[in-house]
């Protein structure tokens, strides 16, 4: 426990809620492509594709959005620490709306034919260039604006905020289900949440006006102690061990949210054959409990240190997400109760931050924590839609669960190391 904790003031508090709203929008506009996967599947492929195939091609676009945050992420933290934490923070909020808007007016497979599955392709990357920046940008921008002692607890609201996202797709997602036929979900339905999503872009971008650079950058600019020439080079050469810790933390991060958070809905539909309103149901109630979850994550990060944070919330996650998928291998008669708690288990993702924010100093920060955390969820990112599409329909109902269970073992690893680790200040 940090005892130099200081009191959040109503300028940090104006600060987070500014960051985590407009964090929120833009990652509603980066994930709502996966509940709406097994619709697309259909939309932008050849008629008479076998529904599983479908979907495991609408995963596989899916998946691509992580393969270029690598490419966004390095870039815009190459100026983040170069010029300044606020532009780059602006910027990926345009470069999300614009493709998320583009998407929903897309042709489909029967108007434009091949063209129509290669032009959701492109615009899907797009998006996923954006998002390489925003993550790690948000983090580093609330941590530094955030009061020694609470960084655990700042990061942790600006996770919240990005689940808030999630949230925000599950509920549209279940009203759509409930108000729509699977006919008209098909015929225009699937369009609304995409041109819904540019119009939060845009409210994203005019909240984003309001919020100014980070004291930390500022003083570093002050002293002239910006890094010259690549930022990149240092973090290789001099912080290996804080890029090894985070691509293993962000694993854990892929699990909870790509698996027991966006992939669950479709995989109950397809693999345990649950009517699609009980399925966005428990999206819905597990993505709200996964935002109540990141705040109690970030709690115990400044009470505990981010090492018991780690261990506690990446434990309790594992045993969760197996009494979900054994649940449902018995019928699922439990699922909305499982499912909630799966989702409240999964605040583990507001530890993870922490520890990223944790491994770098304040000069590289943002490329330190781009380049590793990017990295790793192009890995782990891109290859668990497939990969837990295709072992779904071909192994055991248990699969999911057991997949999940090695990434939290090595949530737990982490933080076992970081129990042994010096914590870099935030503020430093």
């Amino acid at each position: 426990m940090d005892t130099r904790a200081q009191p959040i003031t109503r300028r940090d508090v104006r600060t987070l809620l500014l960051a985590a709203l407009g964090g929120a929008l833009e990652f509603y506009d980066f994930v709502v492509f996966v509940f709406f996967a097994k619709v697309l599947g259909g939309v932008f492929f050849p008629p008479g594709t076998a529904p599983w195939l479908a979907t495991l091609n609408t995963y596989g676009i899916f998946a691509a959005g992580y393969l270029a945050r690598p490419l966004g992420g390095i870039v815009m933290a190459h100026f983040g620490d170069k010029v300044g934490r606020k532009r780059m923070f602006m910027l990926s909020v345009v470069l999300m709306a614009l493709p998320t808007l583009g998407i929903g007016l897309l042709p489909t497979y029967a108007a434009a034919g091949a063209w129509a599955p290669m032009l959701l392709l492109v615009l899907r990357i797009v998006q996923g260039v954006a998002i390489g920046g925003e993550i790690p940008g948000a983090w580093v921008f609330v941590a530094e604006h955030a009061p020694r002692g609470r960084v655990g607890f700042a990061c942790a609201v600006l996770t919240c905020g990005l689940t808030f996202g999630i949230l925000l797709g599950s509920l549209l997602a279940t009203y759509l289900n409930h108000h729509y036929a699977a006919a008209q979900l098909a015929a225009f339905g699937w369009r609304i949440p995409f041109l819904v999503g540019g119009v939060f872009g845009c409210i994203a971008v005019w909240l984003r006006r309001w919020l100014s650079e980070t004291p930390v950058f500022e003083e570093i600019r002050a002293r002239k102690a910006l890094v010259e020439g690549l930022p990149l080079a240092p973090v290789l050469k001099d912080h290996l061990a804080g890029v090894v810790l985070s691509m293993l933390a962000t694993w854990t991060l892929t699990a909870a949210i790509v698996v027991v958070i966006l992939m669950t809905p479709t995989l109950v539909q397809t693999k345990f054959n649950l009517p699609a309103a009980v399925a966005f149901e428990g999206s819905s109630l597990a993505s709200l409990c996964l935002c109540i979850g990141c705040i109690f994550g970030g709690v115990l990060v400044d009470r505990l240190g981010r090492g018991w944070a780690m261990v506690l919330c990446s434990a309790a996650m594992l045993v969760a997400t197996l009494a979900l998928y054994m649940d449902l291998r018995s019928g699922g008669a439990h699922f909305i109760a499982l499912f909630t708690l799966a989702g409240l288990t999964c605040g583990v993702v507001g530890v993870v931050p922490s520890v990223l924010v944790g491994a770098f100093p304040a000069a590289v920060r943002f490329s330190g924590i781009s380049f590793a955390y990017n990295v790793a969820y192009a890995i782990f990112g891109a290859l668990t839609p497939p990969l837990i599409g295709l072992i779904a329909a071909t192994m055991g109902a248990l699969a999911p669960a057991q997949y999940v269970a090695l990434a939290a073992l090595a949530g737990i690893v982490v933080g076992l190391l970081l129990l042994r680790r010096p914590v870099l200040d935030a503020r430093a």
